[in-house]
């Protein structure tokens, strides 16, 4: 489909990938309703740092995804919706499941069954490369089998289940959109990438750290999004889950190793006990097929890694953005 003129709705449009798909929409020439989650600070997120002219183009609803009623709301007069707004911190599920059932389970629900009743022309849900655990053959396809290994990666397989659902039972025009490991400016602390830059550039010389044996396909976020509006545009993809991938791998150790060339090459890493995943939690291999996705769009992605790393290193670098993130504590 054509998105230049379509209503379009990003849930989860205050966080990192969210606030850049809503930029990304806009340069598409789509109206953006940007769902953003209530609270009492009127904090839209990432969205406050961007620009007054672009807010001016967005029309912002403040609401909670795991409740129907204001989804439903938010859904009302939508062409496509984006569905990406979710708990994601994996150390965060192990003490907090109930709460990862109710914002990903029961909010992708939510989600679907206003899009069905509102006859929504296309929907979009986020998964993760997390619900295939360890790789069990490289590169990993979407007919990988899933691997609960975490409360959080379990309650994405749910929802992407739901997902699925509702489009082989009501044949709702769906896809269930799934990123390999995503970085970039405006990313949590709680992702690798955000810990190591933050560390170095507050001038830690021990670079705290759990285990640095896994390997991981690490996605530039500009490339992610894109990723989203070329599949949003594929009809071929309706009913189907695709991956984005870069079709490469680096363990976190490497990773490390040349952020720490790039900013201090004075740092060493550390091992820290309490960033350890419980063995059989760990995904220790992540490395996935972008097949899917090459053939029925014309998304490929732009930035090498080191483009990618440059640019988030730069944005962190801007001291109004390192102020907002706390280096010296374990964010899970």
């Amino acid at each position: 489909m054509n998105l230049k003129g379509e209503k379009v709705l990003v849930t989860g449009a205050d966080g990192f990938i969210g606030s850049h798909l809503v930029e990304k929409l806009l340069n598409e020439g789509c109206k953006v309703k940007a769902f953003v989650y209530y609270n009492s600070f009127n904090s839209w997120g990432w969205l406050d740092s961007l620009s007054k002219e672009l807010l001016n183009e967005i029309e912002i609803f403040a609401g909670d995804i795991r409740d129907p009623n204001g989804v439903r709301t938010a859904i009302k007069e939508i062409d496509v919706v984006f569905h990406l707004a979710a708990l994601i911190a994996i150390p965060f599920s192990y003490h907090s499941p109930d709460s990862y059932i109710d914002t990903n389970v029961k909010g992708t629900l939510n989600i679907v069954q206003a899009a069905k009743d509102l006859e929504v022309k296309r929907v979009l849900v986020t998964s993760t490369s997390e619900v295939y655990g360890t790789a069990q053959y490289i590169p990993i396809d979407e007919n990988h089998p899933r691997q609960p290994q975490s409360p959080y990666s379990a309650s994405k397989i749910g929802a992407d289940c739901i997902a699925d659902s509702f489009y082989r039972s009501f044949n709702l025009p769906l896809t269930i959109v799934r990123p390999f490991n995503t970085y970039g400016p405006r990313q949590s602390a709680r992702a690798v990438i955000p810990t190591i830059i933050t560390q170095l550039l507050n001038g830690k010389e021990e670079i705290k750290l759990g285990d640095t044996i896994p390997t991981r396909d690490l996605l530039f976020v500009k490339d992610t999004v894109n990723g989203f509006v070329e599949i949003a545009k594929s009809d071929n993809l309706i009913g189907h889950d695709c991956n984005i991938a870069t079709q490469s791998e680096i363990s976190v150790g490497n990773l490390a190793q040349e952020l720490i060339k790039q900013i201090n090459p004075n740092a060493k890493i550390i091992t820290d006990q309490e960033r350890l995943r419980p063995e059989k939690s760990e995904v220790f291999r992540l490395y996935g097929s972008n097949e899917k996705i090459l053939k029925h769009t014309n998304w490929k992605p732009s930035y090498t890694l080191a483009q990618g790393l440059s640019e988030t290193i730069e944005w962190f670098k801007n001291p109004d953005n390192l102020k907002q993130y706390k280096a010296d504590i374990y964010n899970i």
